[in-house]
């Protein structure tokens, strides 16, 4: 299961709307066959897991990630092709909680003779799995809030300058992560100052770069810009608030972004419940917050982030820095959002630390 766990990894990013999912088909102690979600959703994991496997499929053992899909779609439903296959036994890690599935897959399987396990490392499952999870049963996917800071939680001096905190081994984990998740967001300050690309740049994955979105209520993220410039190779959201001149949004669908007029909340800010919900209905499921300090202070008001991936430089910058979170108006420690730690490592000089959301 820790091998089809770490398969189901490799997908991250690159499958949405579907989940990333790993097989491992295993007789007489040996490997036979083993596959995860290909990019874009298809094919399934144990689909290639059996093409691999070949006729050795017949009395292995399954494991799998996620609850075998049930449902015809584009494909036949996995829990079929497990049983023509043969398998005699299947062990999976995590009921698929979506309601054409949910259960129906391990029932299938039961129904034809095969024995199903559920629950072996069911904990790692959900957790890899989380943003499927949450758009499923919440509608929304998860936001995770990736802070590069000083230790003392600054993200910039007073002037802006920002580039590098971080050393070059803690900015290549940084564009890892951009490749697992399905899109990236900013503020349009962040897009004005920094000019970024919000692409992953580590070679040999320059295709994994996500969507790349922009809250710019204001539409002023210039049009050559390299995000605007490059909206036609790599897809750019732009979302902004009602009140545009139509010519000037078409400025932006013209050069290949798509611009996205979301309702506001007390007539002014983009309304991010809204937008959550907006996210999920296009079928993402990880977005990845990269800042600036207001942006991550809206997230954080609304309840928004999920987890924290909080890179820590050994410097210090004082009170004259930008901090990484702008103002919540926390007036007690009890209203804060709280957050558990769950791993920490030493990369380079820096420090990352991942961190969830306690609720």
């Amino acid at each position: 299961m820790g091998m089809a766990l770490n398969l189901a990894r490799r997908s991250l990013g690159s499958v949405w709307p579907n989940p990333a999912v790993g097989c491992v088909l295993v007789k007489d102690r040996h490997v036979v066959g083993r596959g995860w979600t290909a990019k874009g959703g298809r094919p399934h994991a144990e689909t290639l897991a059996i093409e691999a496997a070949g006729t050795s499929a017949e009395g292995a053992t399954a494991y799998v990630s996620l609850e075998p899909c049930d449902h015809h779609g584009e494909t036949p439903p996995c829990s079929e092709a497990l049983i023509e296959a043969g398998i005699a036994r299947a062990v999976v890690a995590l009921e698929d909680p979506d309601e054409r599935v949910s259960g129906k897959g391990n029932q299938r399987l039961r129904d034809a003779g095969i024995e199903v396990e559920v629950g072996l490392r069911a904990d790692e499952a959900a957790d890899l799995n989380a943003g499927f999870l949450m758009r499923v049963t919440a509608g929304r996917p998860t936001f995770t809030l990736k802070l590069a800071t000083t230790l003392d939680g600054q993200i910039a001096t007073g002037k802006g300058e920002s580039r590098w905190i971080t050393g070059p081994q803690a900015r290549g984990i940084g564009h890892l992560l951009r490749a697992e998740h399905d899109a990236i967001l900013v503020g349009s300050q962040t897009a004005v100052a920094d000019d970024p690309e919000l692409t992953c740049r580590l070679p040999g994955m320059m295709e994994r770069s996500p969507v790349r979105i922009v809250l710019d209520g204001g539409l002023r993220l210039p049009l050559d810009s390299k995000l605007v410039s490059s909206a036609k190779q790599t897809p750019l959201w732009i979302v902004t608030v009602p009140g545009h001149r139509d010519d000037r949004i078409a400025q932006f669908t013209d050069a290949g972004a798509e611009v996205i007029v979301a309702p506001t909340v007390a007539g002014e800010r983009a309304d991010l419940i809204w937008l959550g919900r907006h996210f999920a209905e296009r079928g993402l499921t990880r977005v990845l917050i990269e800042g600036g300090g207001t942006v991550s202070a809206l997230f954080m008001e609304r309840d928004l982030v999920d987890s924290l991936v909080w890179f820590r430089a050994p410097r210090i910058l004082g009170g004259d820095g930008l901090a990484a979170v702008a103002s919540l108006n926390i007036t007690d420690l009890a209203s804060s959002p709280l957050f558990a730690i769950v791993d920490s490592r030493q990369v380079g000089d820096d420090r990352v630390e991942t961190y969830r959301r306690v609720r």
